[in-house]
């Protein structure tokens, strides 16, 4: 089997992804599934698809400052080569220019040879004038400095400068266009952390404890996860320390009844069955009924067997659940996955500050549904991985409203030993550039009626 060219794969997924709006990671792993990739150049298509999606806002600044024609009105091909070979000349250290530029315009003559002329040239007088780019004003024009230096959309450097200041924010940028960490939770029904570790590491893997969840490790690298023994043998499954962090401030008892309303792909579901010993009753739901599939692929190969999986909409009331009541309530409300962009880079260049309000009132309408299947004294626990103030005490602030029954239990006294992770108002909120975990929110709610 003939080897293919890293460039060209990355080309044909950041065309997929522009046209498809599919997912990065879905379509590397698919890529490298048919190991017509070797070696090193797995990691360089990894590299420049991820890279040029992170780096995206700043590499078509880059084009703007020497194409005289308007990088939105560049035919999509143009464009996307000059990110590749823009992205390897700037943020590609062991790829030298030469190479980077040369390898650009050989796969041009391929892909849009009318313009291979035209490549060569923005190519290399970008690397020729890097000294000389213009950027906004930082003191000026903050939010504009930190969406382009850092690329991300200007609208939500703008949010993060309201919520903490230009510093914080320029941090939170720095963090946000950075690979995330690799993350795993030990499945304790069947190791110890430590156990865990020790086997990892006979199997050439190395890691480190996390620093807030007891569950947590970290991967020094990830490579093919599935192909470990140990995750064959269920010892453990890949979950961010943030996400980890959630189950254990709902705090489920052994034998509960547990609903987990929104619970693809199971990562947390799996972990409240770890809590709870394997017993009880745990409901995983969710609306895409394909979905369902892969929590139950999941539990099996971890060996839990207190799960039961059923199709739901959480805006609605369901058959599924009629006559049941809950002791605790997940909802890991859709959201719109502002805190987890490093890893889902693809989806800040979609995203739009009118989809936060809609969204919004989506969350408030789930609440509303499942609280009256929490029995009374029950704890309903409300979670996203958003960074926006309106995707989470708003909504919390509009349920409690409406609904005198509930308070909301401050973490702070609950947990003390996350004191750090609170809020002032005693709510779970996780920074990337603070915490070393993606962007998370909690609010535990409590039914006193």
């Amino acid at each position: 089997m003939s080897s293919k060219n890293p460039r060209r794969a990355a080309f044909e997924i950041l065309l997929r992804i522009e046209k498809e709006k599919s997912f990065a990671d879905i379509l590397i792993d698919h890529e490298l599934s048919k190991d017509m990739i070797k070696g090193a150049d797995r990691g360089l298509l990894t590299e420049l698809v991820y890279g040029v999606l992170r780096r995206q806002g700043t590499l078509d600044h880059i084009i703007g400052q020497f194409s005289k024609q308007r990088t939105d009105k560049l035919e999509l091909y143009v464009l996307l080569l000059l990110r590749l070979g823009l992205y390897q000349c700037f943020f590609l250290d062991r790829v030298p220019v030469s190479a980077a530029v040369n390898e650009t315009v050989k796969l041009a003559k391929e892909l849009a040879p009318r313009a291979s002329g035209f490549i060569n040239a923005i190519l290399r007088n970008a690397d020729r004038n890097r000294d000389n780019i213009s950027y906004p004003d930082r003191t000026e024009n903050p939010a504009g400095y930190l969406a382009v230096r850092y690329s991300h959309p200007a609208w939500l450097t703008r949010q993060w400068c309201d919520q903490l200041g230009v510093d914080g924010a320029e941090e939170l940028a720095t963090a946000m266009s950075e690979p995330p960490p690799f993350t795993i939770r030990v499945n304790t029904l069947r190791a110890s952390r430590e156990a865990l570790m020790a086997r990892l590491a006979e199997e050439g893997v190395n890691c480190s404890e996390t620093r807030w969840s007891p569950d947590g490790i970290r991967l020094n690298q990830s490579g093919l996860i599935s192909r470990l023994p140990s995750f064959r043998d269920g010892l453990f499954t890949v979950q961010d320390e943030s996400s980890q962090l959630a189950p254990l401030f709902l705090a489920p008892a052994k034998g509960d009844r547990v609903l987990d309303a929104c619970a693809a792909p199971g990562g947390k579901t799996t972990q409240i069955a770890q809590l709870m010993g394997n017993s009880g009753e745990i409901y995983a739901c969710d609306v895409n009924h394909k979905k369902l599939r892969l929590i139950k692929e999941t539990c099996d190969r971890l060996g839990i067997t207190s799960v039961r999986t059923f199709t739901m909409d959480a805006t609605a009331p369901s058959p599924a659940i009629k006559e049941v009541t809950f002791q605790r309530i997940l909802v890991d409300a859709p959201c719109s996955g502002l805190g987890v962009i490093r890893r889902n880079p693809e989806g800040k260049w979609s995203k739009s500050p009118d989809d936060l309000l809609p969204q919004a009132r989506t969350q408030v309408t789930i609440l509303e549904n499942l609280c009256k299947y929490l029995e009374k004294e029950g704890i309903l626990l409300y979670a996203t991985c958003s960074t926006s103030v309106q995707e989470n005490e708003y909504v919390i602030d509009t349920f409690l409203r409406e609904h005198p029954e509930f308070v909301a239990e401050d973490l702070r006294t609950l947990f003390p030993q996350f004191a750090p992770l609170f809020t002032e108002r005693g709510f779970f909120r996780s920074w990337p550039h603070r915490d070393g975990m993606d962007g998370f929110f909690a609010a535990r709610l409590k039914k006193i009626k």
